[in-house]
């Protein structure tokens, strides 16, 4: 497996390794795609463009610094991430434009119009929403291949990894990379189970939603779940020391063996571990 790598210095990256949010990400073989797109990627690829999450997430607070604000980009990015797979390009588009709209329809549910007024105009706000119900009605298809956690990773992410695929370097990154045709069977196997117990309906709701995403892609993707930013936010010992993953597997194996009170109390000591990683939003 190959990507393009991130020329600076540990110290540089860390440095600008915000904001604090996880990623999970999925990358399709290039024969997914249609024309034109399919050889704009293939182009871009041989050119080694080599963007990185940094150089996205710069990219996207030169907009918010703009005199007007701008809330959702103008013009959709022409960039992605790309990985090589035993000789097969892979390719995880930004897709900026589509998932500014959907945080901006997830930011007018989760606050009241007098915080969005002070980060955003009412008016930029009702000029992007007409602006994605336009685009939608031309691309009913359209879905994003990037979601973001904000200071955590969503415990049902954790269901689609196994222990074995975790990749952590110090100071740097941690992640897990799968196959798609893995994601889906480790889901669907857990749904099965879930289903089954009582007390575990909002991960099951979760896991359905994140499923029917799944379900989108090509089945010779690759699913990535990356800890973004938050290695660089969280000690070095608690980063060495979690395993969500297997905990979560771990909590679920119980389950199907019948163990309900094993799995509540793996389950009780993975959900305070992210409680009180989410808690730092609030910190001042």
């Amino acid at each position: 497996m190959s990507e393009s790598p991130d020329p600076r210095p540990p110290s540089a990256r860390a440095a600008s390794a915000v904001p604090y949010a996880s990623y999970l990400r999925v990358y399709e073989p290039l024969a997914a795609f249609p024309e034109p797109e399919r050889t704009h990627w293939a182009d871009y690829a041989r050119r080694g463009s080599g963007a990185t999450a940094q150089d996205e997430l710069r990219r996207a607070l030169v907009d918010l610094v703009r005199v007007p604000v701008v809330g959702v980009p103008a013009h959709e990015s022409a960039d992605a991430f790309t990985a090589e797979v035993d000789g097969v390009l892979l390719v995880c588009p930004w897709r900026t434009r589509l998932r500014g709209w959907l945080a901006l329809q997830e930011l007018s549910s989760e606050f009241p119009p007098s915080v969005l007024d002070a980060v955003l105009p009412a008016v930029t706000r009702r000029r992007a929403a007409e602006e994605y119900e336009a685009w939608r009605g031309r691309n009913p298809d359209a879905r994003p291949w990037i979601r973001t956690g904000v200071w955590q990773v969503p415990l049902r992410w954790f269901v689609l990894v196994a222990d074995e695929e975790r990749e952590y370097v110090p100071g740097e990154r941690l992640r897990y990379r799968t196959p798609m045709v893995q994601a889906r069977r480790r889901l669907a196997r857990a749904l099965r189970t879930l289903r089954e117990a009582e007390g575990y309906g909002m991960l099951v709701e979760g896991l359905v939603e994140v499923g029917s995403w799944l379900e989108e892609f090509h089945p010779r993707s690759m699913v990535e779940l990356d800890y973004g930013g938050l290695p660089h936010a969280l000690s070095a010992d608690g980063l060495a020391a979690d395993h969500s993953a297997a905990d979560l597997a771990a909590g679920i194996a119980a389950l199907r063996a019948g163990d309900m009170d094993g799995a509540a109390q793996t389950y009780a000591v993975l959900a305070e571990r992210w409680r009180a990683v989410r808690e730092r939003l609030f910190a001042n």
